[in-house]
């Protein structure tokens, strides 16, 4: 498969930049607000759901580069990944949303100095494109959300049944496909 690349606009690659900067920073207070506000489900081990937030933060440092139209599918797959586990983490569907709108307010706390110091029409289209990937990011992860409770409600013939068994190799197993997706793409062309 030969991947398209276009070169990067200096004001993505500015943000990308900072984002890249402040990855670790961004992952530690994501994860430590996701575990503040919502115990999770016994089956699925913390360092699972904090390495797909870091999977999350490291796919919006690549769509700001030379593929990033690639990287935009992967970013909607891993979305739509993140609210399957959400959904099996037991939360409601308000809450898989409430955490992806928190690394909306992360994103605007660590690259506020970069956008602002972006001329103003740069600064504008910067903070849409940021919106946009993380609404889209939302829509996709209700996707998932609403896949894994009809999955539950109806995987044997139309009568509902409880999840059964640990979740956490499945899990595991989705987390790694992502995360050869994600190194695919940054292998050199």
């Amino acid at each position: 498969m030969s991947l398209t690349t276009r070169p990067s606009h200096p004001i993505l690659v500015a943000v990308g930049g900072a984002l890249s900067t402040h990855r670790n920073e961004i992952v530690r207070e994501w994860a430590r607000w996701t575990e503040e506000r919502v115990a999770s489900a016994p089956t699925i081990r913390r360092p699972t759901i904090d390495r797909h937030l870091g999977l999350l933060v490291d796919i919006l440092i690549e769509m700001s580069g030379p593929l990033r139209r690639h990287a935009r599918e992967l970013w909607l797959s891993a979305c739509e990944a993140y609210g399957k586990t959400a959904a099996e983490r037991g939360l409601a569907a308000g809450e898989v949303v409430e955490e992806i709108q928190y690394l909306r307010e992360l994103l605007i706390r660590h690259l506020s100095e970069v956008v602002a110091a972006l001329p103003a029409r740069a600064s504008m289209a910067a903070v849409l494109r940021l919106n946009r990937m993380v609404d889209k990011g939302i829509a996709h992860a209700v996707v998932g959300y609403t896949d894994a409770l009809v999955e539950t409600l109806f995987n044997q013939r139309g009568v509902p049944v409880g999840v059964s068994g640990p979740l956490e190799d499945e899990i595991e197993q989705r987390l790694k496909g992502l995360e050869s997706e994600l190194q695919s793409l940054r292998k050199p062309l």
